[in-house]
């Protein structure tokens, strides 16, 4: 898969004007990739960074690094936003304070990436602004599609607000695509990063009761869906998740096969919850069994569509 490319013509020259992708959250675990292939398919790439150091050494020398808006001048064209701000959302247990840095770093980003679009002389003509399946809270197993209701939990608020900033873009004129995350799975960050040390070590198993579904999808086909979504004309809200949910215990399993590996494990719901709160209980112990029903009907094509190769794929570095 490959952007669609659109030429402008530049005055007296027979060159072509790379089209121009702003990007938040570059330097993350799907926005390094990302940026590596947007370069390699011709977009000059502008990145909003907040350590600037680290971001060069991270992300080389191509792509234009700003710490602030303000840096954009109002005669630059911007032909995409693809917004992926946001503090790790499992990085820390949660308290209020790091409620507030999660929310925070996700709608103010947002907010700002709006006021900067608003005073550009010509609006960028798409934002592709992600969100999470959290927006979906616990849920019993039943099948999520992306008219499914949202639950009543802190990741559900967290979403919901991200999604109702990123929305204000369609009165600006923009097409605006919100895509709900699943678990992302790369061997190099992520769930699958933690878990890979634990596993090869022959000390995997399910957390919990393992019954809670895990809703995935292999970096790669996020990257192409992002890709799918600038070149198509589609708007609106997004499962970005493989058709293959799995329960937690089926999915510890055949990432133990992949390995080679016994899944013998478990982790107690109640260590879970005595270590990570009520994040634990969110993210670990809930599931939400979500469903890519817009993406399936639109005809998108997943490289991985089921786990088992997304395993391998991830643990061979592809």
């Amino acid at each position: 898969m490959v952007f669609r490319q659109q030429s402008h013509a530049v005055s007296g020259t027979n060159m072509e004007k790379k089209r121009h992708v702003l990007i938040t959250g570059g330097t993350g675990f799907v926005g390094v990739p990302l940026i590596v292939f947007l370069l390699q398919q011709g977009w000059r790439v502008t990145v909003f960074v907040r350590d600037y150091a680290r971001s060069r050494q991270l992300l080389g020398a191509a792509p234009t690094l700003i710490r602030n808006f303000d840096e954009i001048e109002n005669s630059e064209q911007i032909d995409v936003v693809i917004n992926l701000a946001g503090a790790g959302i499992a990085d820390q247990r949660w308290n209020q304070a790091r409620k507030k840095i999660l929310l925070d770093s996700r709608v103010h980003t947002t907010r700002a990436l709006l006021s900067l679009a608003q005073r550009l002389d010509t609006r960028p003509g798409v934002l592709i602004s992600a969100s999470a399946i959290g927006f979906y809270g616990s849920a019993d197993g039943r099948p999520l599609d992306e008219c499914a209701a949202g639950g009543d939990e802190f990741t559900t608020e967290l979403c919901k607000r991200w999604e109702e900033e990123a929305s204000k873009a369609e009165a600006l004129g923009m097409r605006v695509c919100i895509i709900r995350l699943g678990v992302v799975l790369a061997p190099d960050g992520g769930m699958l990063g933690k878990l890979l040390p634990i596993f090869k070590l022959g000390l995997g198993g399910r957390t919990g009761h393992g019954r809670q579904y895990l809703s995935w999808i292999h970096r790669d086909d996020v990257i192409a869906v992002i890709n799918w979504l600038v070149t198509s004309e589609a708007q609106g809200v997004f499962n970005v998740t493989a058709p293959d949910a799995v329960t937690n215990a089926r999915f510890s399993q055949l990432l133990a096969d992949a390995l080679h590996r016994p899944c013998l494990f478990q982790q107690p719901a109640a260590i879970v919850q005595l270590m990570f709160g009520e994040m634990g209980e969110q993210l670990l112990l809930n599931g939400q069994n979500v469903i890519p029903a817009r993406l399936l009907a639109e005809g998108f094509v997943f490289r991985y569509p089921g786990l088992h190769d997304a395993l391998v794929a991830s643990i061979s570095g592809h």
